[in-house]
């Protein structure tokens, strides 16, 4: 008999071809989980090495660490989910972080999707029917509370922020945990409850949700934290109208209302508007819209896959957006 084929492995490699360019991302040798010196591209600092283990098996992760932390010395600490055909190296490398974190002296942990769980390395925030998606999240907390247990990360100061398939699974890590984070930040992603399969987010992707599906988000608990959502107008890969879906699921669930639009642009770089969503004095969420953007991690480092340096600096608005919350 001929073999039957799957079509759900059909619609999975679908979405992993459309999330991710042909590019492979090198994959980074393992060592032991003991500090060392960061090299001079990862700036001065300790680049650790780590893992976490839990129901869906084990998650690598790097930590940069700035120099000079005292012994008692608690440092905020942010969260960086890199997208498909990325890993924690490749992340830190084109969004430059690390250099932003020995300035302003706060801890940046980089979990690492496992290519056994996802062969082009995206987190399955999507794959919420069989439970995969919860226990990634379960697994990225677990990295989190090793790192505040072993590195001295503070409890009080923590965010979370992600590119694509990272920037889907910030935003679900914000919705199952709020009370851990102070603020969220989806760069190119897609919001919880528009997908709940691989077949369903490909049509999100494509910027095609039903009514259903974003009214069973909007009934979330309102007690997340400030978000902020950062698209290109360019974006083929992930429709912008994923960003204003997700601007709607926070807003509405908290009963906040926009702002005026701002026009900003710095030297040469693209122009963006920013709008901002707030109950009375209580800001719920931050668009920044970049017109001339694709589907890249803005303002990155020049040459990296994923990354166009043309763009306003997104991981200074990102450290600037969670600095403010972590100053309430």
């Amino acid at each position: 008999m001929p073999r039957r084929k799957n079509p759900l492995s059909a619609w999975t490699r679908l979405l992993t071809r459309s999330l991710a360019p042909p590019r492979r991302a090198k994959r980074p040798s393992w060592v032991a989980p003991a500090p060392r010196r960061a090299r001079r591209q990862d700036v001065e600092g300790d680049w650790i090495a780590g893992v976490a283990m839990g129901a869906a098996g084990a998650r690598r992760y790097r930590l940069y660490r700035p120099p000079g932390v005292g012994l008692r010395e608690k440092l905020p600490l942010m969260v960086m989910l890199h997208g498909c055909g990325q890993d924690a190296k490749a992340f830190a490398d084109s969004t430059r972080m690390n250099r932003i974190a020995r300035q302003q002296r706060f801890l940046v942990l980089y979990p690492e999707q496992d290519r056994m769980s996802n062969v082009q390395g995206c987190w399955n925030w999507y794959d919420t029917q069989n439970g995969r998606a919860r226990a990634e999240v379960a697994l990225i907390v677990k990295a989190i509370e090793q790192v505040c247990l072993l590195y001295g990360a503070d409890r009080e100061r923590i965010a979370v922020a992600g590119l694509s398939a990272g920037g889907s699974m910030a935003a679900l890590l914000a919705t199952h945990e709020p009370e851990r984070f102070k603020a969220v930040i989806m760069h190119s992603g897609i919001p919880p409850g528009i997908a709940s399969s691989a077949a369903s987010a490909v049509q999100a992707m494509r910027g095609r949700h039903g009514t259903p599906l974003m009214a069973a988000a909007t009934g979330t608990t309102p007690s997340r934290p400030p978000l902020m959502v950062i698209h290109g107008g360019r974006d083929s890969v992930v429709a912008a109208s994923n960003g204003l879906a997700a601007v709607k699921i926070w807003a509405d669930a908290a009963g906040a209302k926009a702002g005026t639009p701002s026009i900003q642009q710095r030297g040469k770089r693209y122009p963006m508007a920013v709008t901002r969503f707030s109950r009375g004095r209580k800001l719920v969420v931050t668009l920044v819209e970049i017109g001339d953007l694709a589907h890249a991690w803005s303002g990155g480092a020049k040459g990296e896959p994923y990354s166009d340096e043309r763009g306003p600096d997104a991981s200074r608005l990102t450290w600037a957006f969670a600095a403010r919350q972590f100053a309430r």
